[in-house]
């Protein structure tokens, strides 16, 4: 049973890479976007709206970004995090209203996750969005959906039938991950969050993190450990220490 699991993970890797040109179009036009002010939305329902939240959830510690950047909604609201929300996901208005609560413009980005495609709550904060010129895409598991016709650039990730018959927290869950990771990652790092493949601009929060930003900035500016810990808590990131140390005005 494992090893039949397994391999239908397997395939996932090679939906991803198929959607490849989509998400780098996608990336590149939230950066030039992000230029302007503009922010990153997630949106969706169940273990999709739960990936969307962790992703964005991640973007402050690992970059230094405002959690205002990029922003995870899911239907339901937060108590749909930890359990199930009846019909949340099928009111096809709430999605915009929940959006409208952040004041979007027409340099936001609205990123919707729908493993169907179907999902009204999805679908209908898309079109609406649409409507009002924000850039909008979509990392579905079926082609042709509705959610990918209200959609500027929809990523069809298409990884087949799920080991367990519509579960789509397996296969379809694990592709959205990855492309999550894809998408924000690649631009934080085309937005200078990233040196090289260091974490440059993290919050050194706990004990680990700031074990970390202690060595990097040990190897990046020669010094003793404790001065380039001192240095790390008194600035706040690796990035910043390294700009206040040699003088440098800020990236």
């Amino acid at each position: 049973m494992l090893e039949e699991m397994n391999v239908e993970n397997g395939k996932v890797i090679q939906a991803v890479q198929r959607v490849i040109p989509r998400i780098e179009e996608l990336v590149n036009r939230i950066v030039a976007r992000m230029r302007q002010g503009g922010r990153l939305f997630y949106l969706g329902a169940g273990t999709s709206g739960r990936l969307g939240v962790l992703d964005a959830s991640e973007i402050p510690p690992t970059f230094g970004m405002s959690p205002a950047c990029v922003v995870g909604l899911i239907a339901g609201g937060d108590a749909a995090l930890r359990g199930p929300v009846e019909n949340a996901e099928d009111d096809a208005e709430q999605g915009w209203k929940d959006l409208l609560q952040y004041r979007v413009n027409a340099v936001d980005t609205v990123v919707g996750i729908a493993a169907s495609g179907t999902t009204p709550y999805v679908t209908g904060a898309l079109r609406a969005a649409r409507k009002q010129g924000l850039l909008t895409a979509v990392i579905t598991g079926n082609p042709d959906s509705p959610a990918a016709a209200e959609a500027d650039i929809p990523i069809e990730m298409i990884v087949g039938p799920e080991y367990v018959t519509g579960s789509s927290r397996m296969k379809s869950g694990t592709g959205q991950k990855l492309v999550l990771n894809m998408i924000s990652t690649s631009v934080m790092i085309k937005l200078g969050r990233v040196k090289g493949n260091r974490m440059v601009h993290m919050l050194p929060s706990n004990r680990k993190l700031v074990d970390r930003g202690t060595r990097m900035l040990v190897e990046a500016l020669d010094i003793p450990c404790e001065q380039a810990r001192t240095l790390l808590l008194l600035h706040g990131s690796v990035q910043k220490a390294i700009e206040k140390f040699k003088g440098e005005p800020p990236a």
